[in-house]
């Protein structure tokens, strides 16, 4: 310390600090502010950027206010480049922890924005966060006098025993990008393995793919599995899917009785039933003479694959209704068995025999 600390030093460290807190207490106002306004727009990021401000302004506004306190007082140079050092760590500590959650979830938004209403791909966030927070770890050890080159040569060295002791974990990690970036497989959509597993993908993270079936329950599966199997997915190239049912009528029908009054049924549950495609071209195919009907095929338009088990609940009971009133017959297969004796087909019958004897 080159000399005492006057009251005049004093006052002036205080003005600091208090004007420090004071401009922080005024940005917090203005960010409150335009988080209101914010809330008011469609893009969610404008949310995500106010709230992650909201953090870091305030904080670096009282540490500017105790930066400029201790420069107003009569320090040693060491203490006052160690006050220094300590501020600037701690608000470096600050912005980066603030950087990583903002970017973090205006990448988790985007991932949200583009894989439909229930998905969300938690695979680049975790990769993104912990790009953020290595970056501030390794600004910050600059900041306080460690050189960083020692350490960066070391984590390479050390990244190859790594890789090869997390082959498996590594393969999961570069599958699930793989999938994400190839967009053959996104959040929300409802796919099915040649394994026999169906559902909607509920989240793609850095090891595994979750996919929750109809029943609700959730199936977990390794991201390098998703890769490497035979998988349909339902949701692309569009959402929208047809479906097949089968139906058979008389042969004593008159088929373009048949043909239109199903149409109508078609048309009527298109419009009517939720899920339905409104705008589809009913179709009844006529395709083969069976055993003892004529099979026709119905072809439906569903908007997503869920919503197929409504549709077709609906048709065929409207169907089934319609057929009966309209007096179009719906035949249960049937077989004929004819019995004849022995003598009938020239086999003559055993009249007498015994054991031989031994």
């Amino acid at each position: 310390m080159n000399r005492a600390v006057t009251l005049h030093d004093l006052i002036l460290a205080g003005a600091a600090l208090v004007a420090g807190i004071v401009a922080g207490l005024l940005c917090k106002a203005v960010l409150r502010w335009l988080g209101k306004h914010a809330s008011r727009t469609r893009w969610s990021g404008d949310d995500v950027i106010v709230d992650s401000l909201r953090s870091v302004v305030p904080w670096a506004a009282i540490s500017g206010g105790l930066a400029a306190a201790a420069a107003a007082l009569p320090l040693t140079p060491t203490v006052g480049r160690n006050v220094n050092r300590t501020l600037t760590v701690l608000l470096i500590l600050v912005v980066t922890l603030t950087a990583a959650r903002m970017i973090t979830r205006l990448v988790r938004s985007l991932a949200q924005s583009r894989s439909g209403v229930a998905g969300s791909a938690t695979i680049f966030a975790n990769i993104t966060r912990i790009v953020v927070l290595a970056m501030g770890v390794l600004v910050i050890l600059q900041t306080l006098g460690i050189s960083i080159a020692p350490l960066l040569t070391a984590l390479g060295v050390g990244g190859l025993a790594v890789a090869l002791a997390l082959q498996d974990t590594l393969a999961n990690l570069f599958a699930g990008v793989h999938v994400l970036a190839s967009k053959t497989v996104q959040p929300g959509d409802y796919i099915r393995l040649s394994s026999g597993e169906e559902g909607y993908v509920v989240d793609i993270n850095w090891r595994n793919t979750v996919v929750r079936q109809l029943s609700n329950n959730l199936v977990i599966i390794p991201n390098a599995q998703l890769a490497g199997t035979n998988m349909t997915n339902f949701t692309r190239p569009e959402q929208q899917l047809s479906i097949l049912v089968q139906v058979g009528v008389g042969y004593d029908s008159d088929l373009e009785h048949v043909e239109r009054v199903t149409m109508e049924v078609v048309k009527g549950v298109m419009t009517d039933v939720s899920g339905a495609v409104p705008e589809h071209e009913p179709a009844v195919r006529f395709h083969t003479f069976g055993d003892s009907r004529i099979g026709l095929t119905v072809i439906l338009g569903v908007g997503e694959f869920s919503d197929q088990y409504r549709i077709k609940h609906e048709f065929i009971k409207r169907l089934h209704q319609r057929y009966q009133a309209e007096g179009i017959r719906i035949p249960a297969p049937t077989r004929t068995v004819a019995l004849q004796h022995p003598e009938d087909v020239g086999i003559p019958q055993q009249r007498g025999t015994s054991d031989p004897v031994l």
